[in-house]
């Protein structure tokens, strides 16, 4: 397994953990409808985020929010569309972003309705 894999498992893992601490469920990760990916779909109250999640070791080259694209939010939107079909989800719904770096210490931030 790369570096690269271990550290999005890694920053995956500490956004859940992150997420649940904040009051959230963790309802699906690593949701796959053809080619997209949503790494974490979580609930709290009558809200479903779907939630992408970036880690990168430090922000020297940007930061980690910064490295979703537009075809990243169109992939997100389309595999949110499928699950929300097939669960019949009628609640709200909202998009975020976690970004974690490590270095020079761990921090998460949390963008709330990052995009649509």
């Amino acid at each position: 397994m790369t570096s690269k894999i271990k550290r999005g498992q890694k920053g995956e893992a500490q956004a859940a953990d992150y997420l649940v601490a904040q009051g959230y469920e963790v309802v699906a990760r690593n949701f796959r409808h053809k080619r997209a990916e949503i790494d974490l779909i979580v609930k709290k109250e009558n809200w479903l985020v779907f939630v992408e999640v970036k880690a990168r070791s430090s922000v020297a080259f940007g930061h980690p929010e910064e490295f979703v694209d537009a075809k990243k939010r169109t992939n997100i939107l389309a595999a949110a569309a499928h699950y929300l079909e097939e669960t019949n989800w009628s609640g709200h719904v909202r998009y975020d972003v976690v970004a974690v770096t490590w270095k020079p210490k761990l921090a998460i931030a949390h963008l709330a309705d990052a995009f649509y």
